[in-house]
């Protein structure tokens, strides 16, 4: 124990702790000079040794003992600066992390991603604005860009209110199809008709999640194709033509998958109906509709040589 302990009595004496002892200090063989520790500074400077203390005077009056000098503790933290190089602050001195995302890369790719992402939001913007031109109500713009305005949107993007007020779909409607088949001994043949609604719909059944095509792709291609069309079929508009080969390469490209014009033939002609039937009313509605059939027959459409392997050349 240090000599100059506050709670030593060798300190402040059996009187009590600040009152100096009377009683002379007693003579004794001093102890023996202990090793300096390493890191301490030698004997002589100014720094107090571990050594004994010195014989007491009384009467001298008490002396202010401050005690060990009380140990500072670890030094502080003070974040990401006392740790050079550690630190993950987003700075550029020398606590910065690597650099991560895009700021890894090198000029040119970073270049890149800009310039990709630029051309994504363009085109965002452009298909929005088309879009939003196509719903709202005739204006001026729509009237001058009208041509690019459709050209855009059909048949892919469309909007209509079919599904909702003021009257909405009450008819199923299957479209079919059959083909003339071209042999290569020169004969030909009629197949049967191809209910290709029907494949979609078993397609679709208990699939949780169907491909658009399967939903959409058929259906679409007939709206288009009755929307540019009279009930003669005749087209009707700049689109008729384009809803026209749009439908025929659907159908000869469903007629391809099932192997209709078998290992030695091609599709030379195909022909499209519609199978039109009403949905039946609930039972507690009085309304009386016929639930028969209807059936709209186009005409004979020829297909061109580089067709008639699935409906693209």
């Amino acid at each position: 124990m240090n000599a100059y302990d506050k709670g030593s009595d060798a300190r402040h004496g059996p009187a009590g702790r600040g009152v100096p002892d009377p009683r002379p200090a007693p003579p004794g063989p001093l102890p023996p000079a202990r090793p300096p520790a390493p890191g301490t500074p030698p004997s002589g400077s100014a720094c107090p040794a571990d050594g004994p203390p010195g014989p007491h005077t009384p009467g001298t009056g008490p002396e202010t003992d401050t005690g060990p000098e009380p140990d500072a503790g670890p030094e502080p933290d003070t974040g990401p600066e006392a740790h050079p190089g550690t630190g993950t602050g987003s700075g550029t001195g020398p606590s910065a992390g690597p650099p991560t995302g895009v700021a890894a890369l090198s000029t040119r790719y970073r270049i890149g991603a800009a310039v990709a992402l630029a051309v994504v939001a363009v085109g965002v913007c452009a298909h929005l604005g088309l879009t939003f031109l196509h719903v709202a109500p005739l204006n001026t713009v729509s009237k001058q860009h009208r041509e690019t305005i459709e050209s855009w949107i059909y048949p892919e993007f469309e909007q209509n209110w079919k599904l909702f007020a003021p009257n909405p779909l009450q008819q199923n409607i299957a479209v079919q199809v059959r083909a003339e088949i071209r042999t290569a001994d020169g004969s030909s043949r009629t197949t049967g008709w191809y209910d290709l609604s029907a494949q979609d719909g078993r397609a679709i059944d208990g699939n949780p999640a169907p491909s658009h095509t399967q939903q959409n792709e058929l259906r679409r291609a007939w709206d288009f194709f009755v929307s540019t069309h009279d009930d003669d079929g005749r087209p009707v508009g700049l689109r008729g033509a384009l809803s026209e080969a749009y439908l025929r390469r659907i159908t000869v490209m469903r007629l391809d998958r099932a192997d209709a014009a078998g290992p030695d033939g091609v599709v030379a002609r195909v022909q499209v109906r519609s199978r039109t039937t009403n949905v039946p009313p609930p039972d507690w509605s009085g309304e009386k509709i016929s639930t028969a059939p209807a059936y709209r027959v186009l005409p004979w459409w020829s297909v061109p040589e580089d067709e008639n392997r699935g409906g693209i050349g």
